[in-house]
Order: C-alpha cells, then sequence, then structure tokens
C-alpha cells in the first residue's frame, strides 16, 4: 500500500518536471492506445414511429404484421380480414453505441432510421423498442420524441423538395440502460495498451517510460501494438494507476516515409521523411488538337450527282516546352514541393512523375496510390 502511494506520489512529479519538457513529437498515452476490453458496444433494435402526419408508411406487410403485434401486446385484437390505415406510422431499425462501464439507469443517445416507404419521420415519436447486443440480450430500452434535420415537402403535380434526410432523427439521451456487460477489467493482475497505429519504436517508448517511472519489469512491449502492463487489483488504485498512466507523455515513432496519393480526387499527399535519390526528370507536355470542319459537295448542274457532306479532319499538335530539375541526394519535401511548383505541375502531372520516381527506385519511401 505504501509502496503505491509513493509511486503515485513520484508520477506526480514527473508529470509537473514533464509538462515544461514536452516536446511536439510527444503525445500522451491515452491518445496513442486503448486499453484492452474498454470498449463500447454496438446495440440494434426495430420499432415503430407514431405521430407522423400522413408521412409515414403507405401499405406494407411488415409493418402492419408489427402493428398488430403491438396492439396485441395492449390486450386489442383487430380481426385479420381488416386492413389497417397505417400512414401516420413507420417501421424504423433503432442503433446505439453503449459506452464502456456504463451502468444500468444511465442514458445514451440512439439514431432512428426509416426502413421502408416513409416520407418523413418529422414529428414523430419513438414507441418502447428493445435494443440489443451481438449476444441477443436486451442492453437498453429506447423511446421518445425524434429531432429531424431534414424535410421534404411534395407537390399535388409531383415535384418534391427534400432538404437533408427526413428519414433519420435522433433522440439525445433517448435510452436508459438496462444490462451492464461484464468486463474482466478487475479481474487480472496486468492490463494492456493497444495502440492506435503499430509502431515498434512507440511501442517500446511507452514501456521504457513505464519502466522508468514504476520500476524495470512493470511493462512488457510484446509485439508492434499491445504493451502489457502489472497492475494493483483493488479497483480503487486500479483507477489511480489508470489516471497516471493515461497522462504520460511518451515520445511518438516516425511514421515511415511514404507518398500517399489519390487518384480519384487528385489529392496528393507527401510525407515529411521522404527523400530522393539523385535523379533528373523532365515533363513535357503534348497537346492533340482534333477539330472537325465538313464541307459540302455540290454536283455540277444537270448532272447525275448527288449532294454529299464530305468530312474534313484537321488535326494540330502543339508540344510544349519540358523543363528538367534535378534533385541532389537527400533532397527533402520541401526540396521536392519547390521544384514542382516552378515547373508548374497540375496534380495528373505529378501522378506520372511520382509514378515514374518510383519506377526508377529513387523515393526512398513507398508510393500509395488509393
Amino acid at each position: 500500500m505504501r509502496i503505491y502511494k509513493f509511486l503515485f506520489a513520484l508520477v506526480c512529479c514527473v508529470l509537473t518536471l514533464g509538462a515544461t519538457m514536452t516536446t511536439t513529437q510527444a503525445a500522451r498515452l491515452k491518445d496513442l492506445a486503448s486499453v484492452q476490453g474498454v470498449r463500447s458496444n454496438q446495440l440494434i433494435g426495430y420499432g415503430l414511429v407514431a405521430g407522423l402526419a400522413g408521412t409515414g408508411e403507405s401499405n406494407s406487410d411488415f409493418t402492419e404484421q408489427t402493428f398488430r403485434s403491438m396492439l396485441n401486446n395492449f390486450g386489442i385484437k383487430v380481426p385479420d380480414n381488416v386492413t389497417l390505415k397505417i400512414s401516420d406510422v413507420a417501421p424504423v431499425v433503432v442503433h446505439a453505441e453503449l459506452p464502456p462501464f456504463a451502468k444500468p439507469g444511465q442514458q445514451v443517445d440512439i439514431t432512428v432510421s426509416a426502413i421502408g416507404e416513409a416520407e418523413s419521420l418529422r414529428g414523430g415519436s419513438l414507441l418502447q423498442t428493445m435494443l440489443r447486443g451481438i449476444d441477443g440480450n436486451v442492453y437498453a430500452v429506447a423511446q421518445g420524441s425524434l429531432v429531424v434535420g431534414g424535410l421534404g415537402v411534395s407537390g399535388a403535380d409531383g415535384s418534391r423538395v427534400v432538404v437533408n434526410t427526413p428519414t433519420v432523427g435522433r433522440i439525445p439521451n433517448g435510452a436508459t440502460v438496462e444490462r451492464e456487460v461484464p468486463t474482466d477489467f478487475n479481474l487480472t493482475d496486468s492490463i494492456t495498451w493497444n495502440l492506435d497505429r503499430p509502431d515498434f519504436t512507440t511501442a517500446k517508448n511507452v514501456a521504457d517510460t513505464i519502466n522508468s517511472i514504476f520500476g524495470q519489469g512493470s511493462a512488457v512491449a510484446q509485439d508492434a501494438v499491445s504493451i502489457r502492463v502489472t497492475a494493483p487489483r483493488d479497483p480503487s488504485k486500479r483507477v489511480e494507476f489508470m489516471a497516471s498512466l493515461e497522462n504520460l507523455d511518451i515520445a511518438e515513432g516516425q511514421e515511415d516515409a511514404r507518398i500517399v496519393v489519390n487518384s480519384r480526387t487528385g489529392t496528393i499527399v507527401v510525407g515529411s521523411n521522404v527523400r530522393l535519390k539523385p535523379v533528373a526528370v523532365t515533363h513535357g507536355g503534348l497537346t492533340v488538337t482534333v477539330s472537325e470542319d465538313p464541307q459540302v459537295s455540290q454536283p455540277a448542274p444537270f448532272s447525275q450527282g448527288r449532294t454529299a457532306v464530305v468530312p474534313n479532319s484537321n488535326i494540330n499538335v502543339e508540344e510544349k516546352q519540358g523543363r528538367m530539375f534535378k534533385f541532389d541526394p537527400g533532397t527533402t519535401l520541401d526540396d521536392l514541393v519547390r521544384a514542382i511548383n516552378e515547373v508548374g505541375l497540375a496534380p495528373g502531372d505529378l501522378m506520372s512523375v511520382l509514378e515514374a520516381l518510383d519506377q526508377a527506385g529513387a523515393i526512398e519511401g513507398r508510393l500509395v496510390i488509393i
């Protein structure tokens, strides 16, 4: 007990001193990694939205079946030969994210989406809907009035104006948690931090930082993602321990050198670690213009010929003078960007140059085309 109090006090001192020494490459552990097992869970349910002003389901068998089942739950039996008019009701799918450690009685936001032919959910109210997890158990119950940001207006002539999406709405705090998701957070002697971006250097830095404060062997980097840390079993001490860990400043490992090219949008992103080997590049533009100038052929008077249209194509080839630029060993990103701007290459031309550089083996890094 005294050892942990001493360690926590030592951590506070280190964090205070490190606040003035933090570099731009350092980041908090909580911003680089997440705790294994501490995660949100997806919930989903099927329900009905009532109170729509004629913008609900027009005619759907499964909507009518759902509506009949709901009435049966209230002891109302509708004869099978009676056709229900349900234009004020719409079937919906409800989904939510259950945060980690959520306790019964807490509330979460929900999203409601129409799945039938409903035109709008504006003004509707979600009826009691069970939200289930992947295991089939009910973890929350949803109900409430929808907030819909979209708008749809129809005219008698069939014209329609739609703003945003009127068939999707949200209910802030619309679901009440009924069941807690079991977790083994306090059942083991260690916890595992998983890096958001795999990197051996960062994983080593995390383990080294923790070991320098809590003693050698407290943390072990298992691979490029996971770092296992010994932690106290007592829940209150473990919470204090986690609060100390997540605020540690960690020196991030530098990303691998890469150039990312989006061929659909023309976006090109060059990493700061990209270097070029000695190479000379020239890129000339060849413009070919084809224009059609059809001519009318008129036969001589009293001849047996016919008037005809004769095609006449004009082809013009223009080649712009290409400029050559040379890269010396160790050329940086700034040099590359400066040379490209001087030549005035368009994004499409730049993609061709980068691809040629990669084929020539002049890029110290990876060219990724998406």
